[in-house]
């Protein structure tokens, strides 16, 4: 199987192909968030070449898809920032402003149902590397959603972050992978990325009914919701965990 990068710019039809691909592959809500309105299409207007499919032209099949975003960062854990929000805000007024990035910041690492497993996630991870070469950027970084976070719900995120196998390795499946392809955990941030809705659209998104106010777990959260029903109003923060690439020069 011959895999290669193809950025939204040379192929944008085979984006019309992903919302059935990838179909259930991340929850229904993290496709609501409040920051998407405002961006969402700009990202593939204005940043059509860091927007990219693993695709294997033999099969003509999408193996996985990568977003992100170049921005400046300081090098330091601090200017990372919070989240996932806050860095795409603030590579779109960098991107305004004109001024020079240094990151590249992966907004998202997706491997449809029907090819994880497969070690995809490695290869769309390295490719966002190479992209960021290409661009002379020096750091791929990555507001990482734990896989397993989920199970622990109730678990604060830098204490999640900090788990160890007994080999010593992260405990969380994709925070292993990416400090095994020489990432560095950064920081473990709370609020990375808000969604809000009416108590309807979270009952629709989770398949839960919310009869009473208060704090909820629910499938795929990270953390608990907040139901408001006298305001009519569910309101969750996805916390995320930094990790940081260097990208080096090809030898």
């Amino acid at each position: 199987m011959t895999v290669e990068m193809v950025r939204h710019s040379e192929r944008p039809e085979l984006w019309d192909r992903i919302p059935e691909l990838f179909a259930g592959v991340v929850p229904e809500y993290n496709l609501h968030g409040d920051i998407n309105g405002d961006y969402w299409t700009r990202l593939f207007d204005e940043f059509p070449d860091h927007q990219f499919v693993l695709y294997d032209k033999e099969h003509d099949d999408i193996l996985g898809a990568g977003r992100s975003l170049p921005r400046v960062w300081d090098g330091t854990p601090e200017g990372l920032g919070t989240g996932l929000d806050e860095s795409i805000a603030a590579a779109f007024r960098d991107h305004d402003s004109g001024a020079a990035p240094q990151a590249l910041c992966a907004l998202g690492i997706e491997i449809p149902h029907a090819h994880q497993g497969k070690g995809l996630s490695k290869i769309l991870l390295n490719k966002m590397t190479d992209a960021a070469r290409a661009d002379g950027l020096g750091h791929v970084i990555v507001p990482v959603r734990p896989t397993w976070k989920d199970r622990y719900p109730l678990v604060p995120v830098e204490r999640y972050a900090a788990w160890t196998r007994a080999d010593g390795s992260p405990f969380d499946p994709w925070i292993r992978t990416q400090v095994r392809l020489g990432g560095v955990i950064a920081a473990a941030v709370t609020e990375s990325s808000r969604i809000t809705g009416t108590v309807a659209d979270w009952e629709s998104w989770t398949g839960m009914a919310f009869p009473d106010d208060g704090e909820y777990v629910f499938p795929g959260g990270l953390g608990t919701l907040h139901i408001d029903r006298t305001h009519d109003r569910g309101a969750y923060w996805e916390p995320c965990v930094w990790i940081t690439h260097e990208v080096r020069a090809r030898t």
